[in-house]
């Protein structure tokens, strides 16, 4: 029997993990890129977007402008907020999701059976981008509390707040603004974070059980998601009627061929394909920029979900690494299901692409996660990957114990 030798544990107090050094600017450089690519294609189909809508040609270029504007502004206000105060901030948040989803049944105008905007005046507001944030932020304090307890396992006390959160949030916005969209972004965000915080996989599954219950009975019950469904199984059955939209925006793709037809030249804007500049913008985009430029983009997220998976990974405590699972989850899942409804991939939903999108509301709260992120990256473990060095070790309290999870560190499960 071979000896086996035992090094010592390089111990790092919490003064030395939690210590402020220089953030991530590579999150940065990566969203400003995506920012750019975004402006750019709405720049370059305001005219036809215009033409259609009797506007001026630069409306829709200007509004977004002005959106990525407000949306530094906002990174820079996150960013500067100390992250325990958006832990005392949570019950707020929470009465002004309930608020502004409570309005936009009430006062929001219905289009495709959906409610999901509030307008007010010339301006906007999309209340589940405000409910995705509000949700982001106490869930993640209180999973962080679960754990800090060592009642994760606990049904009544874990469990059970954890499903009336999750069956509320899918009566708000699956049921009263029809939009199963963003409800399965919310339920992989919700997911992604209880699995990281340690809840038995026994009771993730039986979660995931009555989630896809709710699905069924979501579409089966109304017409319009059953003709989706029929669509995505046979998009080219009917592309006069149903099928229109996934027919057009696979034309669009397939026309772009290798390297695009080029920024001046994209038929489809004008009026072919319904909501070009939001839920299709990435089939536009795939017109323009063909091939070449469809794998630079998803090169590009790749790179952005990267740095996010890295700060998560090296975050100083439970609060903070479960707030970036979130984003993580939230962002990475939008995109997936907008780019896969745009290839046939998945059924077509009314989800924007993250940073690409027209639309100022979704802008504004993926720049606020990111101000999260940012200032999370200021207080990451010095240097050192805490679950790749199985010879170091942190003083905090860990999430668990024994087994390394797909995201890189240890989680007890049972």
């Amino acid at each position: 029997m071979r000896a086996q030798t035992m090094r010592r544990p390089v111990v790092l107090d919490k003064a030395q993990t939690q210590r402020r050094h220089k953030p991530d600017y590579w999150l940065v450089i990566l969203s400003a890129l995506l920012l750019v690519v975004g402006l750019i294609v709405v720049y370059s189909i305001s005219p036809g977007l215009a033409a259609v809508r009797n506007v001026n040609e630069n409306y829709f270029v200007s509004k977004q402008l002005i959106a990525i504007l407000l949306g530094i502004v906002t990174f820079i206000v996150v960013a500067a907020v100390p992250l325990h105060k958006w832990k005392e901030w949570q019950r707020p948040l929470i009465i002004a999701a309930a608020g502004a989803a409570i309005a936009v049944r009430l006062f929001g105008e219905q289009v495709n059976g959906a409610y999901r905007w509030i307008h007010i005046g010339g301006l906007s507001f999309q209340a589940v981008e405000l409910i995705k944030f509000a949700l982001l932020i106490s869930l993640a304090a209180f999973l962080a509390q679960q754990i800090q307890k060592g009642k994760m396992n606990d049904k009544e006390k874990t469990l059970k707040p954890f499903l009336i959160i999750l069956g509320t949030v899918g009566f708000v916005v699956a049921g009263i603004q029809s939009d199963l969209g963003s409800t399965g972004v919310i339920v992989a965000m919700m997911a992604a974070m209880a699995f990281v915080a340690g809840l038995p996989l026994k009771r993730i599954a039986m979660i995931g059980g009555i989630v896809l219950i709710g699905l069924i009975l979501a579409v089966s019950t109304t017409a319009y998601r059953r003709d989706r469904l029929a669509t995505f199984l046979n998009p080219t059955s009917d592309c006069t009627t149903t099928g229109y939209q996934a027919c057009q925006a696979l034309i669009a793709v397939g026309s772009g061929g290798m390297f695009g037809k080029g920024l001046a030249h994209s038929g489809q804007a004008y009026g072919y394909l319904p909501e070009a500049a939001n839920d299709s913008i990435f089939a536009i985009y795939a017109e323009k920029f063909g091939f070449v430029g469809v794998t630079a983009l998803l090169v590009l997220f790749l790179a952005f979900f990267t740095r996010l998976k890295n700060i998560m990974e090296r975050a100083p405590d439970d609060f903070s690494r479960l707030i970036m699972v979130g984003i993580l989850a939230w962002l990475s899942t939008q995109a997936f299901i907008n780019i896969g409804a745009m290839i046939g991939l998945l059924p077509l939903k009314g989800i924007t692409l993250p940073f690409i999108s027209y639309g100022g509301t979704s802008i504004i709260f993926v720049t606020a996660a990111l101000g999260l992120a940012f200032n999370i990256s200021r207080y990451t473990t010095y240097g050192v990957n805490m679950s790749s060095q199985p010879e170091t070790r942190r003083t905090d309290k860990p999430t668990a114990g024994s087994r390394n999870d797909i995201f890189g560190y240890s989680s007890r499960r049972r």
